[in-house]
């Protein structure tokens, strides 16, 4: 009799387990695909959380509303992390436990290195993050896809403008974390191509705008540019401490600045700064993505404003419905890494993005932008 009760209760236990397994999974479809952002809202780099995050909900919130991908609507989850890593990690954690299908536009370089390991341990799709570091694309990862260029790239692009004109005394002022050595290598690697290396280096912390050393430090070397890598409001103190100290070269930066943040922080100050983008001209309908980006935006209601940031957003939230379409219902993680690394060549209108089994960087495509002194962004 103890044997046949026992064989009893176990046959009603995996009973039950099966019974959860399947409500667990009809409440996944239910509930669509849902996506975890963490991205600064507050603090000195709020603009590039936001911007971003606008910018993936013009796209997601027009995918929805005609009826989502293979019938599933696509949720955005966004905390905010302060751009501050440990932040980002313990956001990253609650995500997991969420049992988000994937992270979505990450902002920041130490912000996302901190959420990378975890992304690997539970295979998590890490898309799209706004970061050009080497750091997340080497060593390869199946987990991670970059829809923008790289810091290298992009430093590549400045120095060879600077050199081409004649300029070899460039400096670098720079965030003192991964993003800012990120920045710096690559300007270092750029340099020693034509046998130079920066002439000075200035520091400023993460979420600081304490930058009178760096200022002092740089002028001192009358650089014929200075190079920066961090956020705007630093670049922003930074370009003001330095015109204060005498000095009249000029400034360039990575796109992550946040163009349209720091050209409403430099006002007219913001004259002749130089910016590098990875993303179609946001201002303009000379593209065809532009011009979607744009409609996309006047359907708001003039809730938003057209910048490099929220053009970001959108076409990595583009490319990522683009994955869940091909991967088909019900859609699966490794489905979705599959179906993305088929995609060897896509036009969006304009931009063009391409990955395959051993590549998850999308597009190398680097451009410049100067500021003007109307607060405007002119290519």
């Amino acid at each position: 009799m103890n044997h046949f009760a026992d064989r009893r209760r176990t046959l009603l236990r995996l009973a039950c387990l099966s019974t959860l397994g399947v409500g667990t999974a009809r409440s996944q479809a239910h509930r669509g695909i849902v996506l975890g952002q963490s991205a600064p809202t507050t603090g000195p780099a709020a603009q590039l959380g936001l911007q971003m995050n606008q910018g993936a909900r013009l796209h997601f919130d027009a995918v929805n509303a005609q009826g989502g991908i293979n019938g599933q609507a696509i949720e955005l989850r966004l905390l905010d992390d302060g751009y501050e890593p440990e932040r980002c990690k313990a956001n990253t954690e609650t995500f997991i436990r969420d049992e988000v299908f994937a992270l979505f536009g990450y902002v920041g370089t130490p912000t996302t290195l901190a959420a990378l390991p975890l992304a690997n341990e539970h295979r998590l799709p890490l898309f799209g993050p706004f970061t050009g570091a080497q750091a997340l694309r080497e060593p390869f990862s199946r987990y991670v896809f970059h829809v923008r260029a790289s810091y290298f790239d992009e430093t590549a692009l400045i120095v060879r403008q600077l050199t081409g004109l004649g300029l070899k005394k460039i400096a670098v002022f720079r965030q003192n974390d991964s993003y800012g050595q990120a920045g710096l290598d690559g300007v270092k690697r750029a340099l020693a191509s034509t046998g130079l290396e920066p002439v000075a280096v200035g520091l400023v912390e993460r979420n600081s705008v304490e930058v009178a050393a760096a200022a002092q430090a740089i002028v001192a070397k009358q650089p014929d540019a200075v190079v920066q890598i961090s956020a705007y409001k630093s670049c922003a103190a930074f370009i003001r401490a330095a015109r204060k100290a005498g000095y009249g070269g000029t400034f360039y930066n990575v796109s992550f600045v946040g163009t349209q943040a720091l050209a409403d922080e430099l006002g007219k100050e913001g004259h002749g700064v130089m910016v590098s983008q990875v993303m179609p001209f946001p201002f303009s309908t000379t593209t065809a993505i532009s011009r979607e980006y744009l409609d996309a935006i006047k359907r708001s209601n003039g809730k938003h404003q057209p910048n490099y940031s929220g053009m970001e957003g959108y076409v990595a939230a583009r490319v990522f419905t683009e994955g869940l379409k091909r991967a088909g219902r019900p859609a699966t993680r490794d489905g979705f890494i599959t179906a993305m690394e088929g995609m060897q060549r896509l036009d969006l209108g304009g931009f063009h993005v391409g990955f395959g089994p051993r590549n998850h960087v999308g597009s190398a495509y680097v451009d410049l932008t100067m500021l003007t002194e109307d607060g405007r962004v002119r290519r």
